[in-house]
């Protein structure tokens, strides 16, 4: 399995210079890229190889994708669940597509992991092979009442299978946090199943949204991309301070950030 050099679980890029023309067009030379990691990968699911060692290596490739036109990501706190033992929740805010891509290589090296995303991911051509294979929770964002039992059930059937979920708590994604719009469903599915809540934050906006298809926007690398994960917390009673300790991590994390 491919993997980042982390140094006491923090990643920082190595400093190497990017080629010119990727730098001038560095939305065109990423897609090139991503478009041959996530081809050969759906192949692979179609013929029922792509397990978690391949996932996380084509996370690994679109890490590398991206720092080829000069994208600084940097991750933190991956100490603080790779040693907790059995799967977790992680809870964290939804800022791009970047995210989905790059947190596999992140969390499986140290645990099975799947997400809980929109219906749309397992209905794009070619890309929808690779997600399918990943067994996630897919939920409609039609009905909430509906999507919160089927969080609540197959979520609690993948964490008792000893495979994490991410969680995107948000509606929709956004470059604001907005704690109003950010619900509790991962704090209540970890207290349902007894296992800890880990919360993440990242700044992810170096991905844009794109104009026809709001996935797959323009890549600006002088927008460095930012993870951070937070301790492991355990729910006790209703989790209102987990819920709180969790929004907190995550605004101060984007404050700094921003400074």
């Amino acid at each position: 399995m491919k993997r980042l050099d982390f140094d006491h679980g923090t990643y920082h890029p190595a400093e190497r210079p990017v080629q010119p023309l990727f730098g001038l067009f560095p939305s065109f030379f990423y897609y090139a890229q991503m478009l041959d990691i996530v081809c050969e990968a759906s192949l692979l699911a179609r013929r029922s190889q792509y397990g978690d060692r391949e996932w996380s290596n084509s996370s690994f490739d679109i890490i590398k994708a991206l720092e080829s036109v000069g994208t600084k990501i940097h991750i933190e706190g991956v100490d603080n669940f790779a040693d907790v033992e059995g799967p977790c929740v992680f809870v964290g805010n939804h800022m791009s597509t970047l995210e989905t891509f790059v947190l596999p290589t992140v969390i499986s090296p140290s645990k099975p992991v799947t997400f809980v995303i929109k219906r749309s991911l397992v209905e794009y051509p070619v890309f929808k092979h690779i997600m399918r294979s990943r067994n996630p929770v897919v939920v409609d964002r039609v009905n909430p009442r509906e999507d919160f039992k089927t969080v609540m059930e197959e979520g609690q059937q993948r964490l008792e299978s000893g495979v994490s979920l991410v969680v995107f708590p948000q509606t929709t994604r956004t470059t604001e946090f907005d704690p109003a719009r950010f619900n509790t469903i991962g704090v209540k599915l970890a207290k349902r199943t007894g296992v800890p809540v880990v919360p993440f934050a990242l700044k992810t906006d170096a991905w844009g949204s794109g104009k026809r298809i709001k996935d797959f926007g323009p890549i600006d690398p002088r927008k460095s991309v930012h993870f951070a994960f937070g301790e492991p917390l355990r729910i006790s009673g209703a989790g209102q301070q987990e819920q709180q300790a969790i929004v907190g991590f995550i605004q101060e994390k984007l404050r700094q950030w921003q400074e």
